[in-house]
Formats: structure tokens, C-alpha cells, sequence
């Protein structure tokens, strides 16, 4: 009896929601026109099924390396996939596209390659709505494009710390800002942005790449609080090790280091962080949004 009189009176005189101190809706959601009667199918978008078979992600610096795996594992989903990259300096990357291009076209789906340089914003926009219209829509964005240019701090250049910020951070930025239209006109989408190790547990020598990977921790928590009263989660990875071109390329003795100072005793395979990259996509973790998973072996439990 005591709590039916508790309830009653809520029952018969509801009473406002409190705020609980939050504020008022953002001005920004007015943005989106209301409409109503026979405008309403019309001008909304079909809702978006679950599962990836058929949809549509974007991945950056996706020729090579771990970028080549996480193409791949989409398209083992059943995803189509566009994938954008840059040469570099001593590689000629292109061959490496086309043989990704081949590798994801082989397993049933539609691919677009594309040379973008993802901190030219123009560039950005171009190869978005390319792939928007060539494959039939926007999903998934993996923001993997990413540069390291070590040095000591003392030492670096001016370019040196401004193309790691710029490639790592702002890059991100403009192909989050190319795509959030699309997802929140759709009112779906998930953004994954690999961040590094590095930026909680920096070593000698790499100040700018860890500044540009905790900044992008940053950017993921600001664009998961914006971009998800549209239903659109924004998480980020942080590899620790990963078994690449690159770190085959580093003197055996510090690949054996980076193997003994994880708990598990190894490095990672590109797969083991593609399948995480791919899960924070999946409707399995449709509510989470803002956080980083990290995948280093333990690398950070010897600290």
C-alpha cells in the first residue's frame, strides 16, 4: 500500500522530466527541418537494416598494413569498401592498391581506390561522395591514414611535428566532417579512429606522433558527443605493436623488445585489430560511443 501511494500521486499529475542539470536540446539539432504528413516518407531516408552485408565503409591509408587488413575484414563482411592512400617517400604505393584493390574485389563485393591525401580538405570531399555515389551510400568511416616522422623533440622540424599533426589529427577531422551529413540525415553510422599506444605511454623520440594520437582520443570523445543524438557512435583503437611492413623493417632486437614488454608475448597481427575495428561497427557495441579500446597485448600493464 505504501508504494501505490508513493506512485499515485505521479500517476495522476505528471509532472516535467527534470534536466538534471544538463541544459537545453543544442541549437544545432534545429538544423534538421521537421516535416510531416505525405513530405515524411519522402523526406527521410530509408532506415538503415543491422548487419554489414551491403553497406558501405571508407577506410583511410587502406592499401597497406593494418589499413589492408581492416579493407579486408570489411569485405569479408560482405561490406563494399572504399579505401583512399598517398605515396610515400621511398614506396611506391600504388602497387601495393592494386593488389588490395583485387584482394577485396575477389571476395564478391564492390571497391573504390582512390589516391587522397586526407589533410587536403577538398581532396576529402572528392573522394567521399565519389564513393557515395559509386557504391550506393555511406556507413563506415575507419580514419586510419596516419604518419610518424621520430625525432628528438629538441630536434624536430617545423614540418616534421606540422605533417604528423596535420595527417593525423586534422585528417581525421575532414573526413568526419565529410561524412556527418550523410550519417545524420540517415540517422546511422559508426566512426572508428586508430589511435596508438603512444598516446598514453609515450617513448623517446616521438612527441608528435603521440600528441596527434591522444589528440585524436580527444576528437573521437568531442564527435561522439556531437554526432550521437543522430544515432551515430564514434570510438577509436589503440594498437600497441602490430605486425606490418613497417615494423618488419625495424632491427630485430627492438622487435623482440616490443614482443617481451607485452604480457601476452607477442606483437600483434593486422588482424587482431581489424576484428576490433569491425566489432565497434557491429550492432553488438551500438551502445558504445566515445570510449578507446585498447589492443596491445598488455603492453600497457607492465607500466
Amino acid at each position: 500500500m505504501l508504494a501505490l501511494r508513493l506512485a499515485g500521486p505521479y500517476l495522476l499529475n505528471p509532472m516535467p522530466f527534470p534536466n538534471f542539470g544538463f541544459g537545453n536540446r543544442p541549437s544545432w539539432e534545429d538544423e534538421l527541418p521537421e516535416v510531416s504528413g505525405a513530405a515524411l516518407e519522402e523526406a527521410q531516408p530509408k532506415p538503415v537494416t543491422e548487419g554489414f552485408r551491403n553497406k558501405v565503409a571508407i577506410v583511410t591509408g587502406g592499401a597497406t598494413g593494418l589499413g589492408r587488413s581492416i579493407s579486408m575484414e570489411f569485405a569479408r563482411l560482405g561490406c563494399h569498401v572504399g579505401f583512399c592512400y598517398v605515396n610515400m617517400p621511398g614506396r611506391d604505393v600504388s602497387e601495393q592498391a592494386v593488389l588490395t584493390e583485387t584482394a577485396v574485389s575477389a571476395m564478391g563485393v564492390s571497391v573504390v581506390a582512390a589516391r587522397c591525401d586526407v589533410r587536403d580538405r577538398q581532396q576529402v570531399d572528392r573522394v567521399v561522395a565519389d564513393v557515395r555515389q559509386r557504391l550506393g551510400g555511406l556507413h563506415f568511416l575507419i580514419n586510419n591514414a596516419g604518419i610518424a616522422n621520430d625525432g628528438a623533440l629538441w630536434r624536430l622540424s617545423d614540418d616534421a611535428w606540422r605533417d604528423v599533426m596535420e595527417t593525423n589529427v586534422t585528417g581525421a577531422f575532414n573526413c568526419i566532417r565529410a561524412m556527418a551529413p550523410t550519417l545524420r540525415r540517415q540517422r546511422f553510422g559508426k566512426i572508428v579512429n586508430v589511435s596508438a599506444h603512444q598516446a598514453k605511454r609515450p617513448g623517446f623520440g616521438v612527441s608528435n606522433y603521440a600528441a596527434s594520437k591522444a589528440a585524436l582520443l580527444g576528437l573521437t570523445r568531442a564527435a561522439a558527443v556531437e554526432l550521437g543524438p543522430a544515432s551515430v557512435n564514434v570510438n577509436a583503437v589503440a594498437p600497441g605493436f602490430v605486425r606490418t611492413e613497417r615494423m618488419m623493417m625495424l632491427p630485430r632486437e627492438i622487435i623482440e623488445r616490443a614482443q617481451k614488454s607485452a604480457v601476452l608475448g607477442r606483437v600483434a597481427e593486422p588482424e587482431d585489430v581489424a576484428h576490433v575495428v569491425s566489432f565497434l561497427c557491429s550492432e553488438a557495441a551500438r551502445h558504445i560511443t566515445g570510449q578507446t579500446l585498447i589492443v596491445d597485448g598488455g603492453l600497457l600493464l607492465d607500466h
